[in-house]
């Protein structure tokens, strides 16, 4: 069964519709066009607030009324949004104090959208008052199948540095820390003479002379995620005390932007609905979008998903602003599916004429339903809609990869050895998973790891004393571990944990850093076995792992790269580097081996993608060429859903 009851035992397909920018007579035009392109969800109205509240207080529900007649009469389930994402024109005149400040002091305009300082009261009682008249509106109707609360939370504006927020982290502080001496202690304040004897004198992280406090940043990036949760918590409860059984959810951005701690959010999702536009161009994306893949799926406990959002084709605000080549929207769409989605729906439906957005793609063009586009679109929903037995199923993974957010804000700060990106830092240890076709869980650094035979951890510089414990653990009783450098340095606080490198995992790793030795641009190290590696070499004095690989040149040459470490019934391996790309696939492969872990089938051409799901396996040809993979003949970008049994 669908996470959406209402969709039964199909995949949905559709788009999000925003019928305000055009006139009644196109409205029943569109309904017609869907019901022959197999739609059978939209997403309504994210941002109708000034077409719904064209004046404080003042309401015009008759566009909307008949719009939501239309879909229900066509069988079309609406997820139905509060349009609180882009406050309307009144909001910001009547209460300037609502637009955000950045960093610098400046005050942000109108004209755009999500234009609100997240902790702004008046902004959240506004939002939660329309999301209340929306709830008591149509919380009956019968073609409501989801509340879809806000958009994009953070896109634009993560973090707001008014007055207002800087007295709504005050209060967050206060119940994180406690007191004053709490704060100090977090904040190492000791350091630059920056003790702090007065709550008036906490201020958000806003523009000074040189190097901001450290764990000051940190926890302005927490407090910033959850000001953003609790505007999307007023306007849930409104919503779940009105229509307590219908589902609620907003749509999560998968892209490599550190915007909001998910993993904090995902409780308060009904279900977990991504937003993604992976880049026609860039060689990386499948491997990109497989991970949002994966990692929505592991928010919702493995539960399925929605996509929410994609692109039929080209996406406006990438210069150049390239379309998809014939095939290629299938062949991610039903990406999405295999990895969990029990639905595909697009940004948007019919082309904008005017705004910010009128040459991004939508499933009807600017010409109407007469290109490529439509045509592709049509055919790919009856696909997705013939789909049988796949709804409602789960995709089995028997390993984890570690990602956290709080992680990738203190990792991505001034003044550390070297330039880590967590983008580039996970995709390397994910690719060589892809490549394999062994399907990943993406999960927060003190998840349960009991059920996986390996886990992976990218870089966990910042690691507190439960995730420290849940990983020695895991690997005690008989789990397979994958980390790399920088990992265990600080605790929750970005404090150094004392006692030498790397601090919480010294014992589990079975080593010493004596120090870290940051490489140059175009600096590289020969390992003994083979290939090389760059940006990073950790001195490691081994105390009880056995080395693997060793440096062949350099400083720290006849040093250990990478190790490995008996530790109780398990094995820690690390590498104290960063390999080249093939390197780095050959030393996955190990540890794969060593835990028992199988692709999801074997043999496969390098390019075509395997994905369990349920009983079935999704074959993705990535190629520009022709394959043969598990007895299916797969044309260029083609794809091949196949019964389990016959793809053994």
């Amino acid at each position: 069964m669908n996470i959406l009851p209402v969709l039964k035992d199909r995949i949905g397909f559709g788009a999000d519709y925003n019928p305000e920018q055009w006139s009644p007579e196109v409205w029943r035009e569109d309904v017609r066009l869907m019901r022959e392109a197999g739609v059978s969800v939209v997403t309504l109205g994210i941002f109708s607030w000034a077409s719904v509240e064209p004046a404080p207080g003042s309401y015009d529900f008759g566009w909307l009324d008949e719009v939501m007649d239309l879909l229900g009469e066509a069988g079309i389930a609406v997820s139905l949004a509060t349009g609180t994402a882009s406050p309307p024109a009144w909001l910001s005149r009547l209460h300037p104090g609502t637009l955000p400040v950045n960093r610098d002091g400046v005050r942000l305009s109108p004209g755009s959208r999500q234009h609100y300082c997240p902790s702004s009261p008046v902004y959240r009682e506004a939002a939660a008052g329309l999301a209340q008249r929306m709830g008591e509106r149509y919380g009956t109707h019968p073609a409501l199948a989801l509340w879809h609360v806000g958009n994009e939370y953070g896109c634009h504006v993560q973090e707001c540095y008014c007055d207002v927020s800087a007295d709504d982290f005050r209060r967050w502080l206060r119940e994180r820390h406690g007191d004053l001496d709490g704060l100090n202690a977090a904040w190492s304040t000791t350091f630059w003479s920056q003790r702090v004897t007065d709550w008036a004198e906490v201020l958000p992280p806003r523009t000074a002379p040189t190097l901001r406090n450290p764990a000051q940043e940190l926890d302005y990036r927490r407090f910033s995620s959850d000001a953003l949760l609790a505007c999307y918590r007023a306007e849930r409860s409104v919503l779940r005390e009105l229509t307590p059984d219908v589902p609620v959810t907003t749509n999560i951005m998968g892209m490599w932007e550190p915007v909001a701690d998910y993993a904090s959010w995902a409780p308060d999702f009904d279900l977990v609905a991504l937003d993604l536009y992976p880049e026609p161009k860039d060689p990386a994306a499948a491997v990109d979008a497989a991970f949002f893949h994966d990692q929505m799926r592991s928010l919702g406990g493995g539960r399925p998903y929605l996509m929410m959002e994609t692109a039929t084709s080209a996406i406006s605000y990438r210069p150049p602003n390239r379309p998809k080549r014939p095939g290629l929207n299938r062949l991610w769409s039903h990406q999405a599916v295999a990895r969990g989605a029990d639905a595909v729906m697009y940004f948007q439906w019919r082309a904008s004429l005017g705004g910010a957005e009128k040459f991004h793609s939508a499933v009807v063009s600017h010409g109407g339903p007469h290109d490529r586009i439509f045509r592709e679109a049509a055919a790919l929903g009856a696909e997705l809609g013939g789909l049988d037995g796949v709804a409602g199923t789960r995709v089995p993974a028997e390993v984890a990869v570690v990602f956290d957010h709080a992680n990738w804000w203190a990792l991505e700060l001034d003044a550390r050895p070297a330039e880590l990106r967590v983008p580039e830092r996970v995709r390397a240890h994910y690719a060589p998973l892809w490549h394999e076709n062994v399907t990943v869980d993406v999960v927060p650094p003190a998840a349960d790891l009991s059920s996986y035979k390996l886990v992976i951890v990218p870089n966990l510089y910042l690691c507190d004393d439960a995730a420290a414990e849940g990983l020695r653990r895991y690997v005690e009783d008989g789990g397979h571990l994958l980390m790399s450098f920088f990992s265990g340095i600080a605790d929750a606080c970005d404090r150094i944990r004392p006692g030498g490198h790397p601090g919480a995992f010294r014992d589990l790793l079975g080593l010493r850093v004596e120090e870290f030795w940051p490489l140059s641009d175009g600096e590289r190290l020969g390992l003994s076995t083979g290939g090389g590696a760059d940006l990073w070499a950790d001195h490691i004095v081994p105390e009880g792992a056995a080395v693997l690989a060793a440096y062949t040149d350099g400083p720290l040459a006849g040093l250990p790269a990478v190790t490995r470490h008996a530790y109780g019934r398990g094995s820690a391996t690390y590498l104290g580097t960063r390999p080249g790309e093939h390197v780095m696939r050959d030393l996955v492969r190990d540890p794969l081996r060593l835990a028992g872990v199988e692709p999801v089938l074997p043999g496969l051409p390098a390019g075509v993608e395997a994905v369990r799901r349920g009983g079935h396996v999704f074959l993705l040809n990535h190629n520009d060429h022709p394959v043969r993979a598990a007895g299916a003949e797969l044309a260029p970008l083609d794809v091949a859903v196949v019964a389990l049994g016959e793809a053994e």
